[in-house]
């Protein structure tokens, strides 16, 4: 919705991290901010529900690398981009350095969260494969592969490849689709296997004392 209102912002080239800049770009601000707050309290929701899972890297890390993709999604609210494919228009299509401090950080601290959602990924696909659910191990794995693709596509376009330029914003918006959904689906199936488990254990028989 926000892109919707800023007419000469495309969102098949131009990263999420502009709709920051500019006099409304505090709607965006606030975006990352909630999104980052609520999916730190996934993470949390995830160590919950994982605290009886035999399997330690699963119970722990998971949660961790979920927490790390959520922070970097406040940071991304605090810290502002700098100007990049002509975005704010009048800008250069790329800095040669960067313009402060606060965009030096954004970069950084996405490349964090973007190393961390597919490595939770990964974590969860193993947990996945080690309970014989195949399906979701696959799943899993392909959205590390995915997101990871579409970040390093991304990337490329926001670094002025001629022939991915025009198309920055559409990988961006694939790999962060492909990580909300994941996301989500995930948070859902391990839901509904905690109400299965408690129902069950609430229907067994008490053992005479």
């Amino acid at each position: 919705m926000t892109a919707l209102c800023r007419p000469h912002y495309d969102p098949l080239r131009h990263p999420v991290s502009s709709l920051a800049l500019g006099g409304s770009g505090w709607v965006q601000a606030v975006n990352f901010v909630v999104a980052g707050l609520l999916t730190v309290a996934l993470a949390a929701g995830l160590r919950r529900a994982l605290k009886a899972s035999p399997q330690p890297a699963a119970t722990v890390w998971g949660p961790i690398l979920v927490g790390v993709w959520g922070v970097m999604l406040i940071c991304a609210g605090v810290f502002t981009t700098d100007p990049v494919s002509g975005c704010p228009p009048g800008t250069p299509e790329r800095l040669d350095e960067y313009g402060s401090v606060h965009a030096a950080l954004h970069d950084l601290l996405s490349l964090v969260g973007f190393v961390a959602l597919p490595a939770a990924c990964v974590v969860f696909a193993v947990r996945f494969l080690r309970e014989r659910e195949r399906g979701w191990a696959a799943y899993s794995s392909a959205c590390a592969v995915g997101f990871t693709g579409g970040i390093v596509l991304a990337t490329m376009a926001f670094g002025q490849d001629p022939a991915l330029v025009a198309y920055g914003g559409l990988f961006q918006r694939t790999a962060v689709t492909i990580a909300w959904a994941w996301l989500g689906l995930m948070a859902l199936r391990l839901l509904t296997r905690r109400r299965d488990a408690t129902r069950s254990g609430a229907g067994r028989p008490r053992r005479p004392s």
